[in-house]
């Protein structure tokens, strides 16, 4: 090689790092809201998650995208997809380590506190997995509206296996569950949907409609949406039948996604498809919204887990790569840029953390509230936060090399998925209004840190008034969640995270001390301390 092509400056391979035990945010949290041993169990999810193996495979499963199989070789219609092995192993690990159904079946005290915790840690590796580890953890308490079926299946979708291809999932070893809600005209107004259900003689329905997006089309069961005479109605849907039949569930094309690219979205087009009523006829919303209850959660711990990889990324570059004289890591600029995306990232993980301790201690009323507020404003945040550590690496972070345009496409996602930002804000309105329980029950949380921040106590008066103010509120919905989440993540940063931490979040976020682009913390703030606590250790 010649002498012109002599590599100095590079930065050194990101691996042997610990994104769980490492991130003292997400291990201190863990700890919060569970204990040490809890966070033990994780130790070797969180060195496999830091090693080159696993961003192989994040690396493989996202440049061999699946693919739809319609016919077999003869003719005969299989509506199969094939997924790279790279895919494989990130969900079979995933699953393995109790990521997706296991928490249901778990006596453990803190077993959804440990599965957050891990979903995050693990999740950074890559993001797109994800989804049917979500959908089928998300799927149980749904499903229990239905004893028969529930008493059926739940085992295998609470089972720490992974098992794939169609076959009776009574007879799977482990299943994965996936959802069919949103029809091309009516998108998050499934009152709008047109797929219909007409009841048959041995109990079942035949469903017949068309479905625009259905989240993981290789799994084995799906909660759906049709209309009955009553109204919108839920229904459970198999792949394989009980006699081994396969139902009819129609793979039309998948998804040609922004992001998102190693999991599946399709279009399915169902005709006589056999299905099981979930809940009450015509209460198909709030059967199937106890799924959405649980998806949120990890909408928020996705997009925390998005955050903290952009900025895992960011800090290692600028602790390797040297420009004017001086590692990137010692200019007093990029280390208040560096700090403001690590005071982000340990908000977004706090909150995310404390809602799965919502599900532990069955704090149904704050989750409610605490929840659609919390998935509104993370998930809003992502794409911001990612383009910010994209730059901390300049032109190396634009090229896909970096692993930053992979974290920025798939930034958006979970803001869009299940109901974009204005549907979500409306949500927090709606929660507000049907249960005085669920305000109550985050009041309480607020009120913990009353008299600890002058800021963050005029933040939540600003907030009491904005809901004591009737005039609009619809208009001013999108301001109302976005400061209930930020109040929120005020609460828990100053009870639980480094003073400088809090007291850069309540300067920057609660008190109007600095601008809307990130890396502008006024001046004083301790951003050394800051910085050095966002580093991730190795195992």
């Amino acid at each position: 090689m010649p002498a012109t092509h002599d590599v100095t400056n590079q930065v050194p391979p990101l691996v042997g790092h610990d994104p769980i035990a490492g991130d003292a945010a997400l291990a201190d949290a863990c700890r919060r809201h569970a204990d040490e041993a809890t966070l033990a169990s994780l130790a070797g999810l969180g060195r496999l998650a830091g090693s080159e193996q696993a961003q192989e495979w994040g690396r493989l499963a996202n440049e061999n995208p699946p693919r739809l199989r319609t016919h077999d070789r003869y003719g005969h219609r299989v509506d199969e997809v094939e997924f790279h092995p790279a895919w494989h192993e990130l969900v079979r690990t995933a699953f393995e380590h109790g990521l997706a159904g296991a928490p249901w079946a778990d006596p453990a005290p803190h077993a959804h506190v440990r599965r957050a915790v891990g979903y995050l840690g693990w999740t950074q590796v890559e993001m797109g997995h994800g989804c049917p580890t979500t959908m089928t953890y998300a799927v149980v308490p749904a499903l229990r509206r239905a004893p028969e079926p529930a008493a059926r299946y739940e085992p295998g979708l609470t089972a720490r296996a992974y098992e794939f291809g169609l076959a009776d999932p009574a007879a799977k070893r482990g299943l994965v569950a996936g959802m069919g809600m949103t029809e091309k005209q009516g998108g998050s107004d499934v009152r709008a949907n047109t797929t219909r259900a007409v009841p048959q003689p041995d109990g079942t329905y035949r469903l017949t409609g068309h479905k625009w997006f259905t989240s993981a089309p290789m799994s084995d069961l799906f909660l759906v949406l049709a209309q009955l005479e009553e109204g919108v109605s839920c229904f459970l849907v198999p792949r394989v039948l009980p006699d081994g039949s396969r139902n009819v569930f129609r793979l039309q094309r998948l998804k040609d996604k922004l992001g998102d690219r190693s999991n599946a979205s399709s279009e399915v087009e169902f005709d006589g498809t056999t299905g099981w009523l979930v809940g009450e006829p015509g209460r198909g919303v709030p059967a199937i919204i106890e799924m959405v209850n649980m998806t949120r959660v990890d909408c928020v711990l996705g997009s925390a887990a998005t955050v903290r990889a952009a900025l895992t990324q960011a800090g290692h570059h600028a602790r390797h790569r040297r420009a004017f004289g001086a590692l990137l890591a010692d200019q007093p600029l990029m280390q208040n840029v560096l700090a403001d995306l690590a005071v982000e990232s340990e908000a977004a993980t706090a909150l995310a953390v404390r809602l799965a301790a919502a599900v532990d201690d069955g704090e149904a009323a704050f989750l409610r509230l605490a929840g659609a507020a919390a998935k509104y404003w993370v998930c809003k945040r992502a794409p911001g936060v990612v383009a910010e550590a994209m730059e901390v690496l300049g032109g190396n972070g634009y090229v896909e090399e970096s692993g930053l345009p992979r974290l920025y496409r798939q930034a958006p996602l979970n803001s869009i998925w299940e109901g974009s930002g204005n549907v979500i804000a409306l949500d927090v309105l709606r929660a507000l209004g049907r249960s005085s329980e669920s305000l109550a029950a985050v009041t309480a949380e607020l009120e913990l840190a009353r008299g600890a921040d002058r800021r963050f106590d005029d933040a939540v008066k600003r907030l009491h008034a904005e809901l004591g103010d009737p005039e609009g509120l619809p208009f001013r919905a999108r301001r109302i969640a976005g400061s209930l989440a930020l109040c929120l993540q005020g609460s828990l940063l100053l009870r639980h995270a480094p003073t400088a931490v809090a007291e850069a979040f309540c300067a920057s976020r609660l008190g109007g001390e600095a601008g809307t682009v990130l890396g502008t913390l006024p001046a004083g703030t301790g951003v050394a301390e800051i910085v050095r606590r966002s580093e991730v250790a190795a195992p």
